[in-house]
């Protein structure tokens, strides 16, 4: 068993920034534990450019290029092909390795960043055959940028997500063609002109208001049934590519003492990043699906600055603490609660998305009271900020967040 001041759980963007900033401001004894056998995240297996801009002060870069300057940027031991088992109470981590097998790492204070995985075939209930050639983005990405594999010619994407439109760049890479995106809405989740760049740039039919029904074939993908406005449809190709969908990595948490949240899916925190227990914080795309890399970033670095708080014992205790209600349509409100207001290492805001396209006056309400409101008009993959540094949780019983439609 190793004791440290902190324990990074997950090496992607929010976990390297915070070792980052850890390591900077003086606390040395950071272990980051990544169960993959290189860190750098999700960004490790996006071969297209868009990454690090406003990070490093550079022109924008490929994933794994963003993953190896996070990794050489992160200035503390990384132990790679580590998996977390579990975890309890008094900062204990329960890990095994391929080499090694179990074992236990303390920390002081605990950051989890586990990050998100993709929604795969088997929870979304698509009927029809088990045949090679089904994967999650994901999957097709360790192909095509970690093995230069190509696992099948033709594909149907599932999903009009951001990540969705990362496929259409993996496939191209690849040399697969793409003939469906398939999207269940009336729109794609995507902002515009995502549809249009899929149509007129890469030449794949946007599909709205269709339902992938079921996959046929026996050994390998052969065709998909898909159903559009009653009417049914075989189409021809030896791939199916789930996309988006995004869940917290939370397995080992479901059976632990952390508190979870059903709305987000991911840790119940403070505004501090910390969870129902004090000792643990969590960041990234763990507490919510999903962000960008950037955004990741940007949390592992606040969640790291209150973690050397709480090494200082300058962070208050649990109670008294807020909690933070919200209405449909919103999806998703978080921090889920306040605890009594002190400094907070990072702009104060709650964050929020809807479940579904809605416009109408988006209300921050205290005890009933109206503190802010602005008017908008919101999609399910725009991120919703709301300033909250007017709150203090000296009095206050209820925070509650709502859009009023119309």
């Amino acid at each position: 068993m190793s004791t440290h001041d902190v324990v990074i759980v997950g090496g992607g963007p929010a976990g390297l920034s915070a070792a980052r900033r850890l390591a900077v401001s003086g606390i040395r004894d950071v272990v980051v534990l990544e169960r993959e056998a290189e860190a750098g995240g999700i960004p490790r297996h996006c071969g297209h450019t868009g990454f690090g801009l406003g990070q490093f002060l550079a022109l924008p870069m490929s994933g794994p290029d963003y993953a190896r300057r996070l990794v050489a940027y992160a200035g503390v031991p990384i132990r790679t092909q580590t998996t977390m088992t579990g975890i309890e109470p008094g900062g204990r981590v329960h890990i095994t390795h391929p080499d090694t097998g179990p074992g236990v790492v303390t920390g002081r204070c605990v950051l989890l960043a586990t990050g998100i995985r993709e929604t795969p075939r088997s929870a979304r209930l698509v009927s029809g055959t088990r045949p090679w050639g089904v994967m999650t983005t994901g999957a097709l990405q360790q192909f095509a940028y970690l093995t230069n594999t190509k696992p099948f010619a033709r594909a149907v994407v599932v999903g009009t997500e951001l990540v969705s439109f990362s496929a259409l760049l993996t496939a191209r890479h690849a040399g697969i063609e793409i003939v469906a995106m398939l999207e269940e809405a009336d729109r794609i989740a995507a902002r515009r002109p995502g549809d249009w760049i899929a149509r007129h740039v890469f030449g794949v039919p946007v599909r709205t208001r269709t339902k992938l029904i079921a996959i046929r074939g026996r050994d390998r993908v052969e065709a998909v049934d898909i159903e559009q406005a009653g009417r049914r449809e075989t189409v021809a190709c030896d791939g199916v590519i789930f996309s988006g969908r995004f869940q917290p990595e939370t397995a080992v948490l479901k059976a632990s003492h952390i508190a979870l949240d059903a709305g987000t899916g991911g840790p119940a925190v403070d505004q501090y990043f910390r969870c129902s227990d004090l000792q643990v914080f969590a960041a990234g795309n763990l507490l919510r699906p999903v962000e960008s890399s950037g955004m990741c970033w940007a949390e592992g670095r606040i969640a790291a600055a209150n973690v050397i708080l709480s090494l200082k014992d300058r962070l208050p205790e649990a109670s008294p603490s807020v909690p933070v209600t919200y209405a449909a349509p919103l999806k998703y409100v978080y921090p889920q609660r306040f605890t009594a207001q002190m400094p907070v290492a990072g702009p104060p805001l709650l964050r929020a998305r809807v479940a579904r396209a809605a416009r109408g006056r988006l209300r921050l309400l205290v005890d009933g009271r109206e503190l802010w409101s602005r008017r908008v008009s919101l999609l399910p993959e725009r991120r919703i900020s709301i300033p909250s540094d007017r709150l203090a949780a000296a009095g206050i019983q209820r925070i509650h967040v709502e859009l009023v439609e119309g």
